[in-house]
Order: structure tokens, then sequence, then C-alpha cells
């Protein structure tokens, strides 16, 4: 099946962090959107992979998305087998996306560059008539970074005021990473002080557009419009 949107990370919790309300909207526009994990974050300190995965099919549900595929590649493994570059050729060539959302390229977490990287090289090898694999050669029409840990100056941002009450929604799905219960250790990821840098980032943005929320893009080329009216 084909998609106008297909959205990757590394871990079931980052399209949440980093695109939830993007996502919400195009998919209550009526555009068909497509997520995709690269690992189920098996290394990470606290849930198991079961509920990692219960966690994020719960999300997808509520930001509207058609179907959410994990490719279970080595969590603080990814790309490091060159057969992972040809896993997510065939995944990008099967789904036919119009556009593809992947982490910004520069960040904190190794994994976040690593998904950027390798998705940024499957896209174009994914096109290519004489590169080896399944499926028949399919051109991205776009490829657009996310922000996750560190940001920069977008090339543009998205308005979401209208979906971020589904992007809270949806970051609550991931109770056993966001949550601090009897049976969870403290982390980076549990205080408040995490969503907080969330909505911190997403009200700054917003408040530089005029708008309450928005999550920033960054593409690698020129942007064009049909003239200067606004």
């Amino acid at each position: 099946m084909s998609v106008d949107l297909l959205v990757v990370g590394p871990h079931p919790d980052d399209l949440e962090i980093g695109l939830g309300g993007t996502i919400a909207r195009h998919t209550a526009e009526g555009l068909s959107v497509g997520l995709c994990d690269l690992t189920a974050g098996e290394m990470g300190t606290n849930g198991t992979i079961e509920e990692r995965l219960q966690e994020a099919e719960a999300a997808r549900e509520v930001l509207g998305a058609r179907w959410r595929e994990n490719l279970r590649l080595p969590d603080r493994g990814i790309g490091k087998d060159p057969a992972h570059l040809d896993q997510v050729v065939a995944f990008i060539r099967r789904h036919r996306p119009s556009t593809i959302a992947v982490p910004y390229w520069s960040d904190r977490h190794p994994d976040h560059i690593a998904t950027s990287g390798l998705v940024t090289e499957a896209t174009f090898n994914a096109g290519l008539r004489r590169y080896p694999g399944e499926g028949d050669p399919f051109k991205v029409d776009w490829i657009c970074y996310y922000f996750l840990n560190d940001s920069a100056a977008p090339s543009f941002v998205v308005d979401v005021s209208d979906y971020y009450d589904r992007k809270r929604e949806a970051l609550d799905c991931h109770a056993s990473q966001f949550q601090l219960g009897k049976w969870t250790a403290d982390t980076r990821l549990n205080s408040p002080l995490f969503r907080q840098r969330i909505e911190s980032r997403d009200a700054q943005l917003g408040a530089l557009a005029g708008v309450r929320w928005a999550e920033g893009i960054v593409v690698r080329e020129p942007v064009v419009r049909a003239s200067l009216l606004k």
C-alpha cells in the first residue's frame, strides 16, 4: 500500500516525540500516513519488547496512521550490518511514500543519527534502477528531517495547534517510558522535565511562527514558493 507520508524513527516512542502533532494533522486532513520503528527499543532501561510494541500500536490508533511496522533492527546497532540498508530500501520500495520524514542528522543519541543516515541513503538507493534488492525502483519526492533531542533553525514549521492534545495522548500511550511506576527505574525520559522539554520546544517554535504549537522541519534544498505574498 502506497502512502502519502512515511515517518521513520529508531525507537517506538520517537515518532510521537518529534512529529506526533504533524502526523495527527496529516491523518485528520485525509492523507495516508505509515509509521516505521527501526527497533523495538530493547536496550531501553524500562519496558519489555512486548509492552513497547503494544504501546506503539496504541499510539498509532490515537494518531490515525494506517499502519505501523517494526523492522526489528538491533537497538544500538542500527546500520552496522550492511543488510540493514537493503532491508530499508526494500521497505521503501514496497510502500512507495511520496514523502519520508526521519530524525534530524545532528542529535545527542547515536541511534537518532544512525537512523537519519541509514534512511537517507536507503531513500536514494531505492530510486536507482540498477541498485539490487527486493522491489521495483521508486523515487521519493521529498525527505524531511524532524527534531528529537537537539534542534536547529528549521526550514519551516508545521502548525499543530489543533492537534496537540492528540500528540499528548499518543505520548501517554508509552507509559513504560514516560511514567515512573513502582517497578520502573528513574530515567531521563520519565522525569517531568522531559515532557516539559518537548513542549517548550514546540511552544517556542509556535510562538516564533505566531501560533500556539508547532513542530520544526529541516530540508536540504530550498523551499520553492510561487511569490513573495504571504
